[in-house]
């Protein structure tokens, strides 16, 4: 049994629903947030990355930060910029990139399931950042923020998914600037709430496929009030926070990439020579070269393309761990070969959403910023649930989901 369960959300007022729309926090630093939001007082940036409002120097995680967040999140409701839902309600938020749209049910997620595993992780969370995410739900006792499900497709949510949109108008409908559409439905039909609601207590789990330290952060303030109240039932709205959650079948999940800064000593030749007892290598050229299938990697390195292909034996398909590309080119190239064995903290690496594209790869080699550059194939929706429900946890910075969700188009509050 999996909770979904309606809330009375805060919504901004039709006019301004762009505005307000931001992209999540986690997706820009502080500047880039600050030149986003510029020019714009409705940006949730304002509430959610509130160290642009803050003097230049502050730091992220200083108490003026949450202080800041806390102040704009009152000013949004006193100027009407966000106003709460008169009944408890689902959603539907839909997004369409490139000509394919994919649609989540909107609804508060348990945070018994949290804790109980229903709902599973496959990333390990930083301690620094749960802990800010944590004080941020604190001072604006609210989840502004959606964390990003997915579900094994249930044909029967589907159905009724797609016949309350085709049959209803979206209270927003627009087109972001990179050319994302966002479309939000509100489903206030008692009926529906409560056939979607009876479907999601026999979905048996649900998977966090983005924003794993936000998760964590409403799960653990949710337990907070739970432990401080002498009076709790499990009814109360802290246990509960705002999750978007998406069928698997609807999701792609793009490649992440990496770029190193140096060959750990080697030459050009040293390093292929290296590689070739790991890899097949076959040289591409100056043409972009993306990775064709698992196992397949692309490699940047001095102005040329190449393809390497992991010889047998250096993989196990059997290990849902050991089969992943982010595992081989770990263990194969980055530990053995350039010594980088702390993904999370060597400053020798960095990675690259693939949504910037092979282009940024060769930029960021030919500047002399970085020294090679690995594209790699995707990970499969199958694998990310597979790993999960064995209870493993995927290397850093393994899965990379487009479009991402806008943050501010529902919050929900936790009293």
């Amino acid at each position: 049994m999996t909770i979904l369960k309606p809330f009375i959300g805060l919504r901004p007022p039709v006019n301004i629903a762009r505005e307000i729309a931001s992209r999540p926090y986690d997706v820009l630093n502080s500047d880039e947030a600050r030149e986003e939001a510029k020019g714009n007082p409705y940006s949730l940036l304002h509430i959610v990355k509130p160290e642009i409002d803050c003097p230049p120097g502050t730091g992220e995680y200083d108490p003026l930060v949450y202080d800041t967040a806390r102040k704009n999140f009152e000013k949004f409701r006193d100027q009407g910029w966000l106003v709460q839902d008169e009944e408890e309600c689902l959603y539907i938020y839909a997004q369409t990139m490139e000509g394919k749209r994919q649609y989540g049910l909107v609804g508060c997620a348990g945070v018994e399931d949290y804790m109980n595993d229903r709902i599973k992780k496959h990333e390990l969370t930083r301690k620094v950042k749960e802990v800010d995410r944590m004080k941020h739900v604190r001072v604006t006792n609210a989840n502004m923020e959606p964390v990003f499900f997915t579900y094994r497709a249930v044909p029967e949510i589907d159905t009724i998914v797609e016949m309350y949109t085709r049959k209803n108008d979206p209270v927003y409908d627009f087109t972001a600037d990179d050319g994302v559409g966002h479309h939000f439905w509100v489903i206030n039909d008692s009926t529906v709430i409560y056939k979607l609601v009876g479907l999601f207590d026999d979905v048996p789990c649900t998977y966090v496929a983005d924003g794993h330290h936000r998760t964590a952060a409403a799960a653990l303030v949710g337990s907070e009030r739970k432990a401080a109240n002498s009076s709790h039932t499990g009814n109360e709205e802290y246990n509960f926070f705002l999750a978007v959650h998406f069928p698997d079948k609807q999701l792609n999940i793009i490649d992440y990439n990496r770029v190193v800064k140096d060959l750990n000593g080697l030459d050009e030749k040293g390093f292929l020579e290296k590689l070739d007892e790991v890899f097949y290598i076959e040289v591409k050229g100056t043409e972009i070269y993306r990775p064709e299938r698992l196992h397949n990697f692309s490699l940047y390195l001095e102005g040329i393309w190449y393809s390497l292909t992991a010889r047998p034996g250096t993989y196990d398909d059997r290990d849902p761990i050991g089969c992943l590309d982010v595992t081989l080119l770990s263990d194969l190239v980055f530990d053995k070969i350039l010594a980088i064995r702390d993904l999370r903290t060597d400053k020798r690496i960095d990675f690259v959403g693939g949504i910037r594209g092979p282009g940024e790869l060769k930029k960021r080699v030919d500047s002399g910023e970085m020294k090679a550059a690995f594209a790699l194939y995707p990970v499969t929706m199958k694998q990310l649930m597979d790993i999960a429900d064995t209870g493993n946890i995927m290397p850093p910075k393994t899965t990379w989901f487009e479009p991402k969700l806008r943050s501010g188009l529902v919050v929900h509050l936790l009293d």
